[in-house]
C-alpha cells in the first residue's frame, strides 16, 4: 500500500509519523508505539517505548516526522466533558475550557476531593484515596442524578463494549480519572499553550481538514474499542489483557493485519507481538499501546470512519473517540 493509495481509499492525508500511548498517572506505566510512514509508501511500526519526557514528548515526535509533515497522536485518556457537567460549569468548549483548569478560580480542580463535602463544580475529581468512597458521594456533590449523567455520550456502552469509567472518578482499576489529570495538566494544555500548530479532534475541526496541516494532530483512541475493530480475542469477558497466555493468543489476528495491510513490523515489535509482550506487569500497557496505533492505522487506512461527531455538544464539549461508530452505542439506560 502507498502514500497515495491510503489517501484515495481513506480521503485522509496520511501522517509522516503516528503514535499511540498508553497513558498513567504512574510514569513507569506511559508507554507509547510508533508508526512512521515510509518513503515507498506504507508504514513501518515500532516497539512500544517508554514514554519518558514529557516536556518534550511532542518535540520528539515532531522531530521524528519532520519539517513540514504532520503528527498524528493518540491517548487513551479522556479528551473533553460530560454535557450534563459542563452546562452546570457555564462551559461551552472543552479547549477553552482547558486552559484555565488549575487555575484561578479553577485553582482546585486537579485536586480530587478528600471528601464528599470537597466536591464541587470547580473541584469535580473524587476520590483522592480509598475508603468509604461511592459513587453516590459523587453525583451528590456535583448535583446530577446518577452516575450515567458524567459519562460523555461515547463513554456509554456499546454492543461490544463496557462503559468507559465516568471521568471525575478516579478508584479502582478501571478509572480514568488520574490519568486525564495527568494527561490534560502535564502534558495537553501546556503543549496546547506553546505550540500553535497542535490541534484537537474533534474540537478543533474533522480529522481529515486537520490531517491536512502541518503540526500536530492529538485524538482520543481508546484500545477497549479498538479490541473489537481488529477482531481481536481479548476483548472477551474469560479474557484478560493481564494475562501474557491471553495476549499471546491475539499474535495471530494482529500479524495478519499487519500484513494485509503492508505495515512492516520491526523485529522487536514482531517478537513482542509473537511473545504476549512477555511477563512483566508493563507487558499490557505496550500491547494497548500497540493496539491503539494499529487502530489509528486502521482508521487512516480507510477501515473504520474517524467518527467526527455532528452533534455540536459531542464536537465541542464532549469529544468522541476516535473509530467509534455512534449506531453501536446502547441508548442511556439501556
Amino acid at each position: 500500500m502507498n502514500n497515495n493509495a491510503i489517501r484515495r481509499i481513506a480521503g485522509l492525508a496520511p501522517p509522516a509519523v503516528l503514535a499511540h500511548a498508553d497513558w498513567s498517572v504512574d510514569a513507569r506505566k506511559r508507554w507509547v508505539a510508533r508508526a512512521a510512514r515510509m518513503t515507498t509508501g506504507g508504514y513501518v511500526a515500532l516497539a512500544p517505548e517508554p514514554v519518558s519526557r514529557i516536556d518534550d514528548f511532542f518535540d520528539r515526535l515532531a522531530a521524528g516526522a519532520g519539517p513540514g509533515e504532520t503528527v498524528f497522536a493518540g491517548f487513551d485518556f479522556p479528551l473533553g466533558l460530560p454535557e450534563t457537567y459542563a452546562t452546570a460549569a457555564g462551559i461551552d468548549h472543552f479547549i477553552a475550557a482547558l486552559s484555565g483548569f488549575g487555575r484561578g478560580r479553577w485553582s482546585d480542580f486537579y485536586s480530587p476531593a478528600g471528601t464528599p463535602d470537597e466536591i464541587s463544580i470547580r473541584r469535580p475529581f473524587y476520590p483522592n484515596k480509598p475508603g468509604g468512597t461511592r459513587h453516590k458521594h459523587l453525583t451528590d456533590g456535583l448535583g446530577v442524578a446518577g452516575i450515567d449523567d458524567l459519562r460523555r455520550v461515547c463513554d456509554h456502552p456499546t454492543d461490544l463494549r463496557f462503559a468507559a469509567s465516568p471521568l471525575f472518578w478516579t478508584l479502582g482499576g478501571q478509572q480514568v480519572g488520574k490519568a486525564a489529570i495527568s494527561g490534560w495538566r502535564d502534558l495537553i494544555a501546556p503543549a496546547r499553550r506553546a505550540r500553535n500548530a497542535l490541534h484537537i479532534w474533534p474540537f478543533d475541526g474533522n480529522l481529515a481538514t486537520l490531517l491536512d496541516r502541518p503540526g500536530i494532530v492529538v485524538a482520543e483512541a481508546y484500545p477497549g474499542e479498538v479490541y473489537s475493530h481488529l477482531r481481536l480475542r481479548i476483548g472477551a469477558p474469560n479474557k484478560s489483557k493481564r494475562n501474557q497466555a491471553d495476549r499471546r493468543d491475539d499474535a495471530t489476528p494482529l500479524l495478519a493485519w499487519a500484513a494485509d495491510n503492508d505495515v512492516e513490523l520491526s523485529s522487536a515489535l514482531a517478537a513482542d507481538i509473537r511473545d504476549g509482550f512477555g511477563p512483566g506487569g508493563d507487558g499490557e500497557d505496550r500491547f494497548d499501546a500497540t493496539v491503539g496505533l494499529f487502530g489509528m492505522l486502521n482508521v487512516i487506512f480507510g477501515h473504520r470512519p474517524p467518527g467526527d461527531p455532528r452533534d455540536p455538544v459531542q464536537r465541542n464539549v464532549e469529544g468522541w473517540i476516535l473509530g467509534l461508530d455512534p449506531d453501536r452505542l446502547r441508548p442511556r439506560g439501556g
